[in-house]
């Protein structure tokens, strides 16, 4: 039977190797990087398992003068490095794909924090790994230099080879690689690599031509290029030099992997930027090469895959962030079941494994990230070991995964929460400006569980502990979330702010009750909460003041690439921002707020203050139900998520996966519950 989805499933020639199909899984950092190779191996395998036909590494170091530290990337030295490589290579290898490693060379973007190496770059110039403002100067190259560079480029290419990889990268993206420096227009050498645009591609070129030159009879050689900066005549343009470089050299490469730079712009997070939104950046490449393009744009839905195809934007569909969100992807499209994708919500959760230095973890998948360690599987689960019957309080983030995994395990599950909708906090929070995906976290569970003829869901039903005792249930899991707290206690404040004003909380602002007039907003969270009732409040009228004792609007936000964004944004509308301050005390017109380098006080005009500050575990019954425990009338119960400890919505989802894992199971409490990699001398 034909598909409109067929045409995914096609073979493509990269040069002398060929995939399976058209799924191709873009380099992307991981947080494992060269110190956990068996988490990382186990995760990439895992993706090739789902289905995608071609799977990458993230950015390899070449050589200890590019030293990604404090970021912990792939390495590729020497020819010790080979046995790592080896892992992920042959659990790719063992699911039918193609493995492609992404070579890279950084320049002034690596800080050689461990190998205390003068990195090369075009010139010398300020450092901006790491935070941006890293102290010291890069070296500039000589042509002597360059041509070390290509000389440790070629050596990476052939220990690849040797690993195992089907596909080698050349890297000119994302504002980092000196590669891509060297054709930018900040390129100011007098000698034959500036200048001229043929000269500032010279390097680049060289690479594509040693690398095909050493592995290209055997390995397909990738390039991955930014087509555009996104800064307007000051940097490349896609209908400018992105697409003169893509035009001179269209034929060289095997594949064209094409994107923007830099990463917040190639990896918008989805307040900012919808599905196939680089489409008009990159579109132009496929008219000017015969080689298969593969291009990126938090591609979820099998349609839009199956059009940017059709309508010729690529040849293969690049993905980082929804083949991490669900590496079955592939597979459930081709197995007609739509229905169960686990769609990406585009938070960038997962690039805080990567700038948090911490292996990668997944709103949407709570096993990213544990394919090794917990030996934990995104489609299975073991199945129950007896008759049980569980009662999960709260249908929540935490709630909906418990009882949605439970429910695979073959458990009966009785799901109870006091509202009408399921959901929780994600629910109000999705309603939010801009956040409408985040509601995929609880449509994909309630599309699950309404599958399950094991699962009973009761909306509408506030349980006491004398309902749960009187049901007779013997498990139970309480997932009853959290509340924001009204007082502004918080990370800066250990006691309450003292006043007389009107005070709101988030959950007030979720719930319809806004204020009016001058609002002061007091953030003493920093993730995203902050900002967009900023937002909203803005875009109902209220004069915003933002006040937060950090150094930065939102900033948590930095690490899902977002910060600078969500500044924008209130500065367009007109939200006056104020950071390093505390708030001190209010009265019914005005605030007190103490900065927290001079301690100089200052009073601001306000008619209400929005706290967002901690939140309070709504863990009242779990506390009641503890004596039943102790009397033996239950058998087991167990508090997750918000209800134990007020965190991300990832963490919610993962407490509900881990309870659902770990129910009827013997948890040793003095053990660590998960493999950790380990040298071995």
């Amino acid at each position: 039977m034909t598909s409109r989805y067929d045409v995914l499933f096609q073979p493509i020639k990269i040069g002398p190797v060929t995939a399976p199909n058209r799924f191709y899984q873009v380099p992307h950092c991981n947080g494992f990087g060269y110190r956990m190779p068996q988490g990382m191996a186990a995760m990439r395998g895992m993706k090739a398992e789902g289905g995608w036909g071609v799977v990458c590494t993230e950015e390899t170091e070449i050589h200890h003068t590019t030293d990604l530290s404090p970021f912990f990337e792939g390495r590729i030295w020497g020819d010790e490095d080979i046995s790592t490589w080896q892992l992920m290579t042959e659990a790719v290898h063992k699911h039918g794909a193609l493995a492609g490693i992404e070579l890279t060379y950084n320049g002034h973007d690596a800080l050689n924090l461990y190998s205390r190496a003068a990195p090369f770059d075009l010139r010398s110039r300020g450092l901006i790994g790491g935070n941006g403002y890293e102290p010291g100067q890069s070296r500039a190259a000589s042509k002597e230099d360059l041509k070390q560079i290509r000389k440790w480029h070629r050596n990476a290419a052939i220990r690849a080879k040797r690993a195992g990889f089907d596909i080698v990268y050349c890297y000119a993206a994302h504002n980092m690689t000196l590669a891509f420096h060297l054709m930018s227009k900040e390129n100011d050498r007098a000698d034959e690599y500036g200048g001229s645009l043929e000269n500032r591609v010279r390097f680049f070129r060289e690479l594509i031509e040693d690398t095909k030159d050493a592995v290209g009879d055997t390995c397909g050689v990738a390039v991955r290029f930014a087509v555009d900066q996104l800064l307007g005549a000051h940097g490349m343009q896609h209908d400018g030099e992105g697409r003169e470089i893509v035009s001179m050299l269209a034929e060289l490469p095997d594949l064209w992997d094409v994107n923007v730079s830099g990463w917040p712009n190639d990896s918008i997070t989805s307040r900012f930027g919808k599905e196939g939104h680089q489409e008009k950046y990159i579109s132009f490449v496929k008219g000017l090469t015969t080689k298969p393009v593969v291009g990126v744009g938090r591609y979820t839905s099998p349609d839009s895959m199956a059009s940017a195809i059709e309508r010729g934007i690529m040849d293969m569909i690049g993905a980082a962030r929804p083949s991490i969100a669900d590496p079955f992807l592939p597979n459930k499209i081709k197995e007609n079941r739509q229905e169960d994708i686990r769609e990406c919500i585009g938070c960038n959760i997962c690039v805080t494994g990567d700038t948090r230095f911490v292996p990668i973890r997944c709103t949407q998948n709570p096993t990213m990230g544990e394919e090794w360690r917990r030996d934990w599987h995104p489609e299975m689960i073991a199945s129950k070991k007896k008759e049980e019957e569980i009662m999960i309080v709260g249908a929540g983030p935490a709630g909906l995964e418990a009882a949605r995994a439970l429910g695979q395990r073959g458990y009966r599950v009785i799901l109870t929460d006091s509202r009408r909708e399921a959901g929780g906090r994600v629910i109000l929070e999705s309603a939010l400006p801009n956040l409408t995906e985040w509601r995929r976290v609880v449509d994909w569970r309630l599309t699950q569980i309404q599958k399950m003829e094991n699962i009973f869901f009761y909306p509408s039903s506030t349980m006491t502990a004398g309902d749960i005792l009187e049901s007779g249930e013997p498990n139970v899991i309480i997932a009853t979330g959290s509340t924001w707290r009204r007082d502004g206690v918080g990370r800066n404040r250990s006691h309450p702010v003292p006043g007389t004003t009107n005070i709101f909380t988030p959950d007030d602002l979720m719930a319809g009750k806004l204020p009016a007039g001058k609002v002061l907003l007091y953030d003493d969270d920093h993730f995203y909460m902050g900002g967009v009732l900023a937002e909203l409040l803005a875009a109902n009228g209220c004069e915003v003041t933002l006040v937060t004792p950090a150094p930065m609007i939102s900033y948590w936000t930095q690490f899902t690439l977002e910060q600078e964004r969500v500044m924008k944004r209130l500065m367009d509308l007109n939200v006056t921002l104020l950071t390093h301050h505390v708030l001190a005390s209010h009265t019914p017109k005005a605030a007190t707020v103490t900065n927290t380098i001079t301690s100089a006080e200052s009073t601001l005009a306000c008619d209400a203050v929005v706290m967002v500050t901690d939140r309070i575990p709504n863990d009242g019954l779990y506390h009641e139900l503890q004596p039943a425990l102790a009397a033996g009338t239950l058998k087991s119960l167990r508090l997750i998520g918000d209800a134990e400890a007020p965190n991300l919505i990832a963490q919610a989802v993962f407490a509900g996966h881990l309870a659902a894992r770990e129910f009827d199971e013997v948890i040793d409490p003095d053990g660590t519950p998960f493999k950790v990699e380990q040298i071995k001398l």
